[in-house]
């Protein structure tokens, strides 16, 4: 397997690699980082084989309150265009799916907690839901969510959003939930979200999500055959 040079754009200190950083080291990548909340320098895109894109707490339209965004954004489209993976997860997703020229916008609900989503019943499923039940668990925190980009496919839905995730240029994957949550991450999360958490119909409780961690562990194991598909290109 070739080594890869994997770079990473964090938003918030408490939404990290997680599991994604597990498989890195055991795989011998390389892993550097450019965090927007410290002084930053973005990398030469001439060095970066895979780009993460993780979340935040902020939206991909709020650039007056984060100008890094416009920034982020462009390297985003350099990637893509130089077919490179690329990986967003939550805010992540939501920055390629605008990239590509989609809407994001705020979803009529928020949706935070372990929800189940479905694979798309489209006829012509992509390869990668290979990796994929019809129907799994797995950790939402987002309040927006996006259109999807024109020549994207559709992968997966929740009852709460539509558009759970998808698939362009097969290089690059958009996945609104966290599949790489750990119980470290997971516990960083609630302690920085306490506040949105008011226990409604999609918003579950911090007893309620921790209650649920069990589902951790399978969660990590689908991103890892993810990471392993792309990981062929």
């Amino acid at each position: 397997m070739k080594k890869l040079s994997i770079h990473t754009f964090m938003h918030v200190p408490y939404e990290g690699l997680g599991c994604i950083e597990n498989w890195i080291i055991s795989q011998d990548h390389s892993l550097s980082f450019t965090k927007f909340y410290e002084p930053y320098i973005l990398p030469d895109i001439n060095t970066v084989d895979w780009l993460i894109v993780m979340g935040g707490n902020m939206s991909v339209y709020e650039e007056a309150l984060y100008p890094w965004l416009s920034e982020e954004k462009q390297f985003i489209r350099q990637m893509i265009d130089c077919n490179k993976v690329v990986i967003g997860i939550c805010l992540g997703s939501q920055l390629i799916a605008e990239v590509l020229g989609a809407r994001v916008f705020p979803n009529l609900k928020k949706e935070i907690g372990w929800f189940d989503i479905f694979k798309s019943n489209n006829q012509d499923l992509h390869p990668i839901q290979n990796v994929f039940e019809n129907e799994f668990m797995v950790f939402h925190w987002h309040g927006d969510t996006f259109d999807l980009p024109l020549n994207s496919k559709h992968l997966f839905y929740s009852k709460i959003a539509h558009n759970q995730g998808f698939i362009y240029n097969n290089l690059v994957l958009a996945l609104q939930f966290h599949l790489e949550v750990t119980d470290q991450t997971l516990i960083e999360m609630i302690e920085n979200g306490k506040s949105e958490l008011n226990c409604t119909e999609t918003i579950q409780s911090e007893e309620q999500i921790l209650s649920q961690r069990n589902y951790i562990d399978n969660n990590n194991l689908i991103m890892y055959k993810i990471l392993d598909y792309f990981s062929k290109f």
